[in-house]
C-alpha cells in the first residue's frame, strides 16, 4: 500500500519540477552490462576518456556508491529546442547546449526532489547523479521502463524521441521496480548510414573514439585527428546527426523549461563570428553553459579545424 503511494507521490513531484517521464529499478549488479562494457573498454572505444574505465565495480553497482541503495530512480528532462535554427553556415552547437549548463539545472531539480522524498516519506537516504558519477544512465533508464537503447546507443522513449537528459536518485527506500520495454528500432538503420564519421561500429555499437561529440568535447589534444578532417559536417560542439534523422524524434516536443532557453545572440552569431571570437566573448556566452568544458582555446580548435576542411576544399592550401 505505502509502496504504491510512495512511487505516485514521487511521479507527481517529479513532473512538478518539469521531468517528463520517472521510473524506478531495483538497485543491484548490472550482471548482463558487466562483459558488455569490458568488451568496449578492450576495444578502446572509450578513446583519452581515461574516466571510462576508473571505477569499474561502482559503474556497474550502485550500492557502492549509496550506503544500502536499494531503488535507482530515473528521471527525463526534455531539451528539445523551438524551430529556431543557428545561422547557416556557421559551426554548428548540439541542441542540448543552447541553454544553461544541465548540470545546474537537473542539479537543482533532483535536490529539491529528494528533500521532498525525505518530507513527505520520512528518513530516506540517497545522493542525486547527474552524469557527473560512474552511472549507467541509460542502462538504469532502460531497466526503469523509460525506452530502449537504440543503435545509435541513446535511450529512444516511443512518445518522446531522444533530446531528452537522464539524471538519477539513488535511495534507500525499496519500491516496486518497473519494468522494460520492448526495442522498437526494427530494421531501420537511418542513424548509422548518417554518421559523418562512421561511429556507430555496428547495430548498439559505438566507437566513441570515433564520434563528434567525443573528438570536439572530450579529446583534448590541441590539433583534432586528421583522418576526421572533411568529416564533421560543420560540427564546433557536439553533434546531433543520429538523432536528427531517427524516426521517433518526429514525436519531439519543445522544451518547456526557461533555463535551456538560448540567447539570441548565441544563435544569430555568423561563421565570422565564430571565426574571430575572441576570449572574453566566450567567457560572457557560456559562463553558464556547457560550451565552457571546451573551454576557449578548445573551441577555436574544432573552428580552426572545419575551416581547413573548408580551405582544402577549394583547393588551396592552408
Amino acid at each position: 500500500m505505502h509502496n504504491s503511494r510512495y512511487k505516485s507521490l514521487i511521479q507527481q513531484k517529479a513532473k512538478e519540477l518539469g521531468f517528463f517521464f520517472c521510473g524506478f529499478s531495483k538497485a543491484d549488479f548490472l550482471e548482463e552490462e558487466a562483459p558488455k562494457l569490458e568488451t568496449w573498454l578492450n576495444l578502446n572505444y572509450q578513446g583519452k576518456m581515461s574516466y571510462m574505465s576508473k571505477h569499474f565495480d561502482k559503474r556497474l553497482d550502485p550500492r557502492l556508491l549509496v550506503d544500502n541503495a536499494k531503488t535507482v530512480v530515473s528521471l527525463l528532462l526534455n531539451y528539445f529546442p523551438d524551430e529556431k535554427k543557428q545561422v547557416e553556415d556557421s559551426p554548428k552547437i548540439s541542441k542540448y547546449a543552447y541553454g544553461e549548463d544541465y548540470h545546474f539545472v537537473i542539479k537543482d531539480k533532483l535536490s529539491e526532489l529528494l528533500l521532498f522524498i525525505q518530507d513527505e516519506i520520512g528518513e530516506v537516504g540517497g545522493r542525486v547523479f547527474v552524469d557527473s558519477a560512474p552511472v549507467m544512465d541509460k542502462v538504469w533508464a532502460k531497466k526503469a521502463g523509460l525506452g530502449w537503447i537504440g543503435k545509435n546507443s541513446n535511450l529512444i522513449h516511443p512518445k518522446q524521441g531522444s533530446f531528452f537528459f537522464i539524471a538519477e536518485l539513488i535511495i534507500d527506500l525499496e519500491l516496486e521496480p518497473d519494468g522494460p520495454i520492448k526495442d522498437y528500432c526494427g530494421t531501420c538503420t537511418k542513424c548509422i548510414d548518417a554518421c559523418p564519421t562512421e561511429a556507430i561500429v555496428k547495430p548498439y555499437l559505438v566507437d566513441g573514439s570515433k564520434c563528434i561529440s567525443y573528438l570536439t568535447i572530450e579529446l583534448k589534444d590541441e590539433i583534432l585527428p586528421p583522418e576526421f578532417k572533411g568529416k564533421m559536417d560543420n560540427w564546433m560542439f557536439g553533434c546531433d546527426v543520429c538523432q536528427d534523422v531517427c524516426p521517433w524524434n518526429r514525436f519531439s516536443k519543445v522544451h518547456q523549461e526557461n533555463r535551456f532557453t538560448p540567447s539570441l545572440s548565441l544563435l544569430d552569431l555568423t561563421k565570422n563570428d565564430w571565426h574571430d571570437l575572441q576570449k572574453e566573448t566566450f567567457d560572457m556566452l557560456f559562463s553558464k553553459s556547457a560550451i565552457k568544458r571546451t573551454k576557449f582555446e578548445g573551441l577555436k580548435r574544432n573552428i580552426q579545424f572545419l575551416e581547413e576542411k573548408n580551405i582544402d576544399n577549394l583547393g588551396i592550401n592552408p
